[in-house]
């Protein structure tokens, strides 16, 4: 039987309130910015969960002997954020896995053929071996940018078991394109709306969250 792509939308009133903030057209940039980097948090908090390997350990506390456990830190992590968007989230993410390497990717997206192409790309020539992987893409519409990296990621020894994306809104042609070619990867959402329209914007989305973050 063939993989299915997993998409979870955490039920948490955090991630709901700051994703309503971040819909209103007349949030301020700076509330703006604010409502990003919190989704990124609460987003990478939940995608976490199970997903970073853990060491047991066994500690003396102050009364007596303990059994516990520690992230174990000789499996790499690494955030990709798309750019310009994907910055806007990186710092919330950052909070949660300060010690990942952060790998920038520029792409811009024709908005004619809504086809996306790289204009800067620091990927490693090749990831090591059970790197975790976290995507950081706010948007996810017709999937032009998001299947790029993911194709970006692979050629360079990325197991897509391993990647995350970590995203504040996503549409179906999206999910659909990611479903079909690498199902493997798991995709935590603050929503999915139904809706692309015919330039390629999610309805009602938020609108473009790199502007919008970044006050242009």
């Amino acid at each position: 039987m063939a993989s299915q792509l997993r998409v979870y939308v955490p039920p948490h009133p955090i991630i709901r309130h700051w994703l309503t903030i971040a819909r209103e057209k007349h949030t301020p940039v700076p509330l703006f910015r604010t409502a990003m980097i919190e989704m990124g948090k609460w987003l990478t908090y939940e995608a976490i969960r199970e997903f970073i390997p853990v060491q047991e350990v066994n500690i003396e506390t102050p009364l007596g002997s303990a059994s516990g456990q520690l992230i174990d830190n000789s499996v790499p992590f690494a955030l990709v954020p798309i750019l310009r968007a994907g910055l806007s989230m990186l710092e919330g993410c950052q909070t949660l896995l300060p010690t990942a390497s952060v790998y920038h990717l520029g792409l811009v997206r024709n908005e004619e053929t809504l086809q996306a192409s790289c204009y800067l790309n620091r990927l490693p020539d090749r990831f090591e071996p059970q790197t975790r992987i976290f995507i950081v893409e706010p948007m996810m519409a017709t999937g032009g940018s998001i299947i790029t990296t993911l194709k970006l990621l692979i050629e360079r020894g990325a197991d897509p078991a391993f990647i995350r994306i970590i995203n504040a809104l996503c549409a179906p042609p999206a999910l659909q394109l990611i479903n079909q070619q690498f199902p493997a990867v798991q995709i935590y959402s603050g929503c999915i709306d139904e809706v692309v329209n015919e330039l390629g914007w999610i309805v009602p989305g938020l609108g473009d969250a790199g502007d919008r973050a970044f006050g242009t």
